[in-house]
């Protein structure tokens, strides 16, 4: 899809799903024929006229200031991720170079020896489509232990997370609240989307999710963007039971479409236990958790 038509379509999801009341306006008396706040609406909030914004929704306004983009985003009550989104799909350079195969990724011998000194703390290195670039024995364990733990090496056979949340049955038991780890995933993906509109192996696995994924489908069409950073999520896993993790993500300054995905359990808790347990079990030597 053109960029400028990503643009409006984001617009138009995001002003659906806002109410009058929401944003402190009187409802009127006319029956709405759409849900959400109207175009006429949403320009007042923003400070815009209503055929700049109708334009700007249509595609056929391109060079949107950041100051206009900024308010509207306001009027949308957009938080961080959402803005960022916003601003990657109306940025002018962006629109009109085509799809194209993005370079191989790889992982820093540094990070990789960091890996291999996190005993007791599972890791996992992400990038930029959310490929499994590398992880340490306790990370495989955790997350996918029933897959192959050399996949990593192989950059044409590596994990992608986006498809193991969504497409593994193990992955979907594996989290109490699969609705929640996956909505957290579709947004992560849509701001790489927006980061990296012209990715041709990007723009292929969101097709292949939209396809095989009703679950996926559905939440890409809402148009939640959200930036992973620090999340609880319970677990039941099938050699240890329940536990709670801590999960972290870091970006690299290095190499910022990469990230250092860890997770934590509370020291002295049942969780913390259970992990211990897990280490054991792959015969790592813990050495606690941190």
């Amino acid at each position: 899809m053109e960029r400028h038509a990503r643009l409006g379509e984001f617009l138009q999801v995001r002003r659906s799903q806002l109410t009058p009341d929401g944003v402190g306006l009187p409802d009127g008396v006319r029956r709405r024929r759409v849900p959400g706040l109207r175009r006429e609406e949403l320009a007042m909030l923003a400070g815009v006229s209503v055929g700049y914004y109708t334009r700007l929704e249509q595609g056929q306004s391109q060079n949107a200031s950041v100051q206009v983009l900024d308010a509207i985003a306001d009027a949308l009550q957009l938080d961080a991720a959402d803005r960022t989104y916003l601003h990657s799909l109306a940025t002018p350079g962006h629109r009109s170079a085509k799809a194209e195969p993005a370079p191989d990724e790889t992982v820093s011998a540094d990070l990789l020896t960091l890996l291999g000194a996190m005993t007791g703390v599972p890791a996992v290195v992400l990038g930029r489509r959310n490929d499994v670039l590398a992880w340490n024995p306790l990370g495989h364990a955790l997350l996918a232990g029933h897959l192959d733990v050399t996949g990593p090496s192989r950059p044409d056979e590596r994990p992608n997370m986006s498809k193991i949340v969504f497409l593994d049955p193990h992955t979907r038991d594996l989290y109490v609240d699969w609705d929640a780890k996956a909505r957290v995933v579709a947004g992560n993906l849509r701001l790489a989307a927006g980061r990296h509109p012209h990715d041709r192996d990007l723009l292929a696995l969101i097709g292949e999710l939209t396809v095989a994924s009703p679950d996926f489908a559905a939440m890409w069409a809402d148009h939640t963007v959200q930036d992973c950073a620090s999340d609880v999520y319970d677990l039941r896993h099938p050699l240890v039971g329940a536990l709670r993790v801590q999960q972290h993500t870091l970006k690299l300054n290095q190499t910022p479409d990469q990230s250092l995905v860890t997770m934590t359990t509370e020291p002295g808790s049942p969780s913390a236990t259970a992990l211990t347990l897990l280490a054991q079990a792959i015969g790592e030597p813990s050495r606690g958790n941190r």
